[in-house]
């Protein structure tokens, strides 16, 4: 299933699990009343296309500035211009291979100071991966920390 990254934190949101509060931004024209109507100081504009490592990667057009698809803004107006720069440029990251994917609308959220990282996936078959620094690959998880993705037995699955 593709969905985006908003869209995963509503359905997170329903459930009550705390995420942090954001808008969808479509139209660059948008952006400085959405980055408004959060609380600040800081606010991250992330890309939105169905591709990982979006922080890491790089826009093809020159017109859509420095940095990755995720970007940390201290202003209103500086989360509004990276919106801009960023909507319908087209961003390359280790899984989009050379032709990228365009951005179609950006997500900004509230920025949080953030003093510890953890990466939590469920793929199936049922094991239960945990990364204690930052977001990794399954892969480069493996590689450091053998003990990074291990298996978690559950009824109805051929478990216990």
């Amino acid at each position: 299933m593709n969905i985006h990254e908003y869209q995963a934190k509503s359905l997170l949101r329903a459930y009550g699990a705390p995420v942090s509060d954001g808008r969808i931004v479509l139209r660059s024209e948008e952006a400085k009343t959405a980055a408004g109507e959060l609380d600040g100081p800081v606010w991250v504009v992330k890309a939105q296309i169905h591709a990982g490592g979006r922080g890491k990667g790089t826009f093809k057009e020159a017109e859509a500035g420095e940095g990755g698809g995720v970007r940390i803004a201290k202003s209103v107006s500086e989360a509004a211009e990276h919106a801009k720069n960023m909507l319908g440029r087209t961003l390359v990251t280790k899984q989009t291979g050379a032709a990228g994917k365009q951005v179609g609308r950006v997500y900004i959220e509230d920025g949080a100071g953030i003093a510890r990282e953890f990466y939590l996936a469920l793929p199936r078959p049922p094991q239960c991966l945990h990364a204690g620094v930052g977001r990794p690959s399954r892969e480069a998880m493996r590689q450091v920390d053998g003990h990074a993705s291990f298996h978690v037995p559950r009824k109805g699955h051929g478990d216990a």
